[in-house]
């Protein structure tokens, strides 16, 4: 079994860290260069920056953020929210960003995936997808594809668009439950699942993981290459380390 990723989410807001649940009720966290120097300290394997509500101006703060971390760590860096070109990607990889995550423009424009990775290499195309569940109890599962900050709901079926934008050039997907973002109640098996099963790229698991055994569950459950989170790191109820300790006591593989 392939060592399993855990990746700190700092959602960025006017170059603040912040955290809502469901998407909104938005707090104020702290700085995030600071930030991603203790998650480097305590061991995280990556770090994700959301900027959750880019505009053209504020993408030079983004971009001073992304730059200012990479000098002060060590881990890969992915950066998303308000990418809309390939200019956009050149800029954050020059700033010393990794990876970069497209939601809502690859959606407006899916030759953008294919056109970044024929450039840049599919190892720096993440596909970030929020999604949720549209089907009553009673019908089999279906999951819709939201963009503009999970604002609006496209209509696209989830399953159908992780298997385009992989074949696209999408090289991850980053996969985020409305559902289950930001409550803590653990990470939503039954998408990732669906998922899982159609796409042969890394899967990160996003929405939910509030407590040690929520990230026990999820690599016991599924076969999710990575698991992201930002309230129980945020808020100090556990570190990654905390997290990653409990994995190899229960016989996970981690890095």
């Amino acid at each position: 079994m392939l060592a399993k990723r855990i990746i700190p989410c700092l959602d960025v807001h006017d170059g603040r860290v912040v955290k809502g649940v469901n998407f909104i009720n938005i707090k104020d966290v702290g700085d995030p260069v600071e930030s991603a120097i203790e998650y480097d300290r305590q061991g995280a394997d990556e770090i994700v920056f959301l900027d959750i509500t880019a505009t053209h101006e504020k993408r030079h703060t983004m971009v001073d953020v992304v730059r200012k971390t990479a000098e002060n760590v060590f881990v890969p860096l992915t950066v998303g929210g308000g990418i809309r070109s390939i200019d956009n990607f050149r800029e954050l990889l020059r700033a010393g960003a990794d990876k970069v995550a497209v939601n809502s423009a690859a959606v407006a424009n899916p030759e953008l995936l294919s056109e970044a990775a024929k450039i840049f290499g599919n190892q720096c195309v993440v596909l970030a997808i929020d999604g949720k569940k549209v089907s009553q109890p009673d019908e089999p599962p279906k999951f819709h594809v939201f963009v503009a900050g999970g604002r609006t709901d496209t209509g696209i079926d989830l399953i159908e668009w992780a298997k385009r934008g992989v074949a696209l050039g999408a090289g991850e997907i980053l996969l985020t439950s409305m559902d289950t973002d930001g409550t803590k109640a653990g990470f939503d098996h039954e998408m990732l699942n669906a998922v899982l099963k159609v796409v042969d790229v890394p899967v990160i698991a996003s929405g939910g993981g509030g407590s040690l055994s929520s990230f026990v569950n999820l690599f016991d459950e599924t076969e999710a290459d990575a698991a992201l989170a930002a309230s129980i790191f945020h808020f100090g109820e556990h570190t990654v380390d905390d997290v990653k300790q409990e994995l190899r006591k229960n016989g996970i593989s981690v890095r």
